[in-house]
């Protein structure tokens, strides 16, 4: 009777084999769910819209890759101070949640105030807008050292009323510039553009309106001055016809 040879393949996994095998499938799994998490996944964009009248309106998205039916992603909450002027509703696309804010005729002492809104997985970052007679500057720093420095998105785009004069951001138009800001890092931002002070010019219009009503009292006046000065100048009276 021919030996029966079992094949390697054939054979029964020993038990540390099989322990081994357990482990490494368990450690797979574990690094597919964590991946996601070790590279960020984070998507963060701000966009702002500046008016003639020095007033901000735009929105601020917030949102992770979702990584579980109950996982909502960063929420923001709008600080007390800036009232009915912000809203937050769900965000939901491309496989991120978290949230979204709008916000509207904000000052540009409100807009240091978003910075509260920012969630604790976004970094931080400080934006100022200042304005110095006809210049605005925008400037501040974004601070991302502590996110990974992959699989994050994160930007600021800001649309000015007039053409911006000097940036270190990226043009998208004329007045349009953004920064695409790199995690890991800290990033300067800052842009200036010159358009008239919304004050200077209400003080303009209503200086024309009081120099004309000045001018209209001043010609009556000479008018009336000029018939006391000559009282030949009177209106003709209809002669009496019998």
């Amino acid at each position: 009777m021919p030996d029966v040879i079992t094949s390697r393949a054939d054979a029964p996994a020993s038990p540390r084999r099989s322990g081994r095998i357990r482990r490494l499938v368990m450690l797979v799994g574990m690094l597919a769910v964590a991946v996601p998490l070790l590279t960020g996944c984070l998507r963060l964009q701000v966009s702002m819209g500046v008016s003639e009248d020095d007033r901000v309106s735009g929105q601020i998205v917030a949102a992770t890759v979702q990584t579980s039916d109950t996982d909502l992603g960063p929420q923001l909450t709008p600080p007390d101070s800036l009232g009915n002027r912000v809203r937050v509703e769900e965000y939901r696309q491309d496989g991120y949640v978290g949230t979204r804010a709008f916000f509207s005729d904000l000052t540009f002492g409100d807009v240091q105030s978003l910075q509260a809104m920012a969630p604790e997985s976004g970094g931080s970052y400080q934006l100022e807008f200042q304005r110095s007679g006809d210049v605005v500057t925008l400037s501040g720093q974004v601070d991302l050292s502590s996110l990974p420095a992959q699989g994050s998105d994160v930007q600021l785009t800001v649309a000015f009323p007039a053409r911006v004069a000097t940036t270190n951001g990226v043009r998208d138009q004329d007045n349009v510039v953004t920064w695409k800001l790199p995690a890991g890092e800290s990033t300067m931002v800052r842009a200036e553009v010159r358009y008239p002070d919304p004050g200077t010019r209400s003080f303009v219009g209503w200086a024309g309106i009081v120099g004309g009503v000045t001018i209209g009292v001043a010609a009556i006046i000479g008018a009336m001055a000029y018939l006391a000065r000559n009282p030949s100048v009177q209106r003709s009276k209809p002669t009496d016809q019998s």
